[in-house]
This record gives C-alpha cells, structure tokens and sequence, in this order.
C-alpha cells in the first residue's frame, strides 16, 4: 500500500445541489495530501445544472455513469471497482472534508498496518460551516466501537477511509437493508476480524437540514430500523435484550413529529 495514494469515492444523483457538490468536489481537490484518483459514480440521470457542476471537473475525476439510479449503496459498490487505490476515501456529494482530513487518516493507517476501517468525528452545519449546530462523535477505540455497534452504527459513514479489499471481502455494500447499507456492511466486516478505529477530531462538516430528520422519521424508516435490527438479533449480533430495550425505542421515535424527533436526536448526539 502506497503510504501517498489514495482513492477518494463519491456518488450523485439528480436530487443532490450542484453548488454543494462543487464545494464538496473542491474540499477534496484541496487536500494537504491530495488524492490521485477521484471517483464519482452519477446514480442514473442527474439532469442539466448538476452534469454542468460535474463537467467542472470532467478533466480531474473519473466519471462514471449509470443508466439508472440503483440506490447508495449499488452505485458505491459500482465506483470501488474504478478506485485504483487500496486506501479509499468517502466523500458525499454536499459535505466539506477539512484540509487535513485525509493526511490525518492516512497517518493513522501508516501508524496502525492492521486498520481496516477508520471514520472521525462530523460537524453538523445547516448553511454555514463555521456554525455548527452539533458535533457528531463516535467511540475511538475497537473494544468501544465493537460496544457500540450494537446500538448504533459506530462509524460516520462520510468521514470514512477503509481499505478497498476488505469492503470487498466483506460482500460489498448491500440494498437489503434500506438506508442501513452502511452499517451493514460495518458490521460484516468487524465479523470477519477488520480493525477499527475513529479519530475524535472532527475531520468531516456534514450538511444537514430539517430533511434530514425527515428521513431518519417515519412508519417506514422505522419498519426498516426493526427489521435491520432483528437481522442483527437473529445473527447473534445483538441480544433480544438490546433489541427491546435499544432498536424498539428508537422505532418508536422514528414516529413522533419531526420537530420532536430532531430534539430527541440531538439530545442523544450529546
């Protein structure tokens, strides 16, 4: 593994901002230790604005397109197979990686031979990313991760850099388990033994919104929330202790008004 080379991943489609990704593409070109390969998957037909955003960089990323849109987690699988780099970076397509982010990470892997999987603190920003409105911290150690993973996702999945064979080792990103692709296959792979670590240092501004929330609400959301949740039982990652104390009580928030759901989260994000 190259100690300089990195991939960097991304992925739009055509809901994304096209000045968010511009600040997002720029964030990245702008590194300390700047990437050599720059993946960016359009997840079906993204339309005119944003293929004019995309066309700013057409000289310095490696666009690849889809037909049509198949979901985060297809077209992230999709992109890992043009990162030329076994250090991969995630990036999404409205969020501002720090200056540092990827020089900082890639000491940790340098430092840490055996790290499979690495993610930071995010700062939360609704306009501006000098005003944030919350920090989203994970547990920096394995014994604190492993812990973790058992009620929440341990990682942030924006600020993460993961070497690329042991995503593929683990399967890959999976569309079974609606907007928990990510902690799905974080959980896959500490199963198969990956090392895993977090910075606390805050390496990632996410943008977030009141839609957001929405997202994260919803009879739906909280349908997949237990059934993910009951996959992890059945596997014997979690106990049916955890999935009635942990996963059905954030099903029930999942419910409330979205007003009263975006207070509960970031009270818990504390």
């Amino acid at each position: 593994m190259s100690k300089k080379n990195y991939s960097v991943l991304m992925a739009v489609y055509f809901n994304d901002s096209p000045e968010n990704f511009i600040v997002a593409v720029k964030s990245i070109l702008n590194q300390t230790i700047k990437p050599d390969d720059v993946v960016l998957v359009c997840d079906g037909p993204v339309g005119e604005e944003l293929e004019k955003a995309i066309s700013k960089f057409q000289d310095t990323i490696n666009i690849v397109r889809l037909t049509k849109n198949v979901g985060l987690g297809n077209a992230l699988n999709e992109g890992l197979k043009y990162c030329k780099n076994e250090l991969v970076a995630r990036m999404d397509s409205d969020d501002i990686s720090v200056a540092d982010r990827c020089e900082k990470q890639m000491k940790f892997f340098e430092e840490n031979p055996n790290l499979t999987i690495l993610s930071s603190a995010v700062s939360e920003f609704v306009d501006n990313p000098e005003a944030p409105v919350g920090i989203r911290k994970v547990p920096e150690t394995f014994k604190e991760i492993i812990s973790y993973s058992k009620k929440r996702s341990p990682f942030n999945h924006p600020s993460v850099m993961f070497k690329k064979s042991a995503v593929f080792d683990a399967g890959g990103y999976r569309e079974e388990y609606h907007f928990f692709e990510d902690y799905d296959l974080w959980i896959r792979m500490l199963r198969s033994g990956a090392d895993a670590m977090n910075s606390g240092e805050v390496l990632v501004n996410m943008r977030v919104s009141s839609e957001m929330y929405k997202r994260r609400g919803g009879i739906k959301y909280a349908k997949d929330l237990l059934r993910f949740h009951n996959h992890l039982r059945s596997s014997g990652w979690i106990s049916s202790k955890t999935f009635y104390t942990c996963a059905v009580p954030h099903a029930f928030i999942c419910v409330l008004p979205n007003g009263a759901r975006k207070i509960i989260y970031k009270k818990l994000r504390k």
